[in-house]
């Protein structure tokens, strides 16, 4: 990994031995993405851990390094759907196309941002999305950025689909827990699983404690899935920004692969071009995509930022084109056919969709490191102050169950959610469950309210000032 970061280092020191701000500003800008990881670490991932210590299912000294473990883990072993989301929510083929200070000013300001805010909340208690955060600081600084430049800076569309997942998931992790909750006490017989405990001493049975340890496990593991992918998008962000001929594609992957898909692609067109199909026009625009695409890869280079952003540009048109005919039923294509379209559409994403192992291990090491540091602020909030009763054990493992359940679905479609959120919604859906709204505290719900209502205007007026303070200075 040191080998890697050295390689990324020095070729921009290089670039811009001319210009010690802008090495000055890369090098803050990694080390603000790691705070931002860490910060998350011990901010979000405390509401994992909370179950199991006011369940006594587990000690501190043993779920915080638990969980931070399973963190790691769901980061290095999540992929990079999500970070790449989130990549997509900022106009990464303009920045390209401009100064490297720019990009530099966006970045900073969207980190920057979404740490204060981060920080303010965790100092006064509050369970906060960071993701709400993160994602609020990127709208703000887009929105500065189309101001400045007066082009797109913010992808609605993608913020659209990101928004709805981030408000929804919180209504389904409250409404889930609480029918989960009702169907446990109107099923099950172990008046043991309902049980508040008292005192230090007094834990739960071994089947009951089991249960509580997995579903933190999981929830653990599942944040660090999407909300570790998070920071990968922002590292990756932060390289585009600085080193796009090297970053904005995978060079990785071989011109050998990717002309064998591309030929793969082309051999399946050239049948319907010699045939009589009516829907001549698709595959002769999917064919000019192709011949453009390997025209492109044949100049694109590690230093080279023109050639690289048009050949990114052209592996992104391929890829729409084939998804496109793939799904145009007038293309008469068969199911074989279908299927190697889309092989090659699948292996042309890795092209434009990817993040270095090392960047994972980075942002993998630095969740879990935070998962260990000032947890204690979050935890008491939830285990003490969204209820007006201690959290008893079926309260702990509905709320987690549902929280993994909904972060690991989320992840699996590719969409950012709140840990913080959904479940500290799914206690709060146990809590009426068990006994009404006289068994919630609605100063405490009232002020995660207000928060979860703040984050998003907060993080994007944050990030937008700064964006203008930084561009004094391009």
């Amino acid at each position: 990994m040191y080998h890697n970061v050295l390689g990324v280092v020095l070729p921009l020191l290089g670039s811009i031995a001319l210009n010690g701000y802008l090495l000055s500003v890369f090098l803050l800008c990694l080390f603000a993405v790691v705070c931002f990881e860490f910060v998350n670490g011990f901010h979000d991932t405390a509401n994992a851990v909370a179950t199991v210590i006011y369940t006594k299912a587990l000690k501190p000294v043993y779920a915080i390094p638990w969980s931070g473990l399973w963190n790691f883990l769901g980061v290095a072993l999540g992929g990079v759907t999500v970070a790449m989301g989130i990549l997509k929510l900022v106009p990464l083929d303009t920045l390209m196309t401009l100064p490297v200070a720019v990009g530099a000013c966006m970045v900073i300001s969207v980190l920057l941002g979404a740490i204060i805010w981060n920080i303010g909340t965790w100092y006064l208690g509050i369970p906060c999305s960071s993701s709400h955060t993160m994602i609020g600081a990127m709208i703000g600084a887009g929105l500065a950025f189309t101001i400045r430049y007066h082009g797109p800076g913010v992808n609605w569309s993608k913020a659209g689909e990101i928004g709805s997942s981030l408000v929804l998931s919180p209504i389904i992790g409250f409404a889930a827990a609480a029918l989960l909750m009702l169907f446990l006490k109107h099923v099950t017989k172990s008046h043991a699983l309902f049980h508040i405990p008292k005192g230090e001493n007094d834990r739960p049975p071994i089947h009951i404690r089991l249960m509580l340890i997995t579903t933190c496990t999981l929830v653990s593991f599942f944040h660090g899935s999407n909300d570790g992918q998070k920071g990968v998008g922002l590292f990756m962000l932060i390289l585009i920004a600085f080193l796009p001929a090297r970053f904005a594609v995978n060079h990785n992957i071989t011109s050998d692969k990717i002309l064998s898909q591309l030929n793969a692609s082309r051999r399946i067109i050239q049948i319907h071009l010699q045939g009589d199909g009516e829907n001549k026009p698709v595959f002769t625009e999917l064919a000019t995509a192709i011949d453009q695409t390997e025209a492109s890869l044949l100049k694109k280079s590690e230093t080279n930022v023109s050639a690289t952003y048009q050949y990114r540009k052209q592996v992104e048109s391929v890829i729409k084109n084939l998804r496109s005919t793939v799904a145009d039923k007038g293309a008469l294509l068969s199911d074989a056919e279908k299927d190697t379209l889309n092989k090659s559409a699948g292996e042309l994403q890795h092209v434009v969709d990817f993040a270095p192992v090392w960047v994972i291990g980075i942002i993998s090491l630095s969740l879990g490191l935070g998962t260990m540091v000032g947890w204690k602020r979050i935890v008491v909030t939830i285990g003490e102050r969204i209820g007006n009763e201690h959290l008893n054990y079926a309260q702990g493992a509905t709320s987690e169950i549902v929280a993994a359940s909904t972060i690991g679905l989320s992840t699996w479609f590719g969409l950012p959610v709140s840990t913080t959120h959904v479940l500290s919604s799914g206690i709060a859906g146990s809590m009426l469950a068990s006994g009404g709204t006289k068994n919630l505290n609605n100063s405490t719900l009232k002020s995660i309210a207000v928060a979860w209502v703040l984050t998003l205007p907060a993080a994007m007026l944050l990030s937008f000032l700064l964006f203008q303070l930084f561009h004094l200075f391009v």
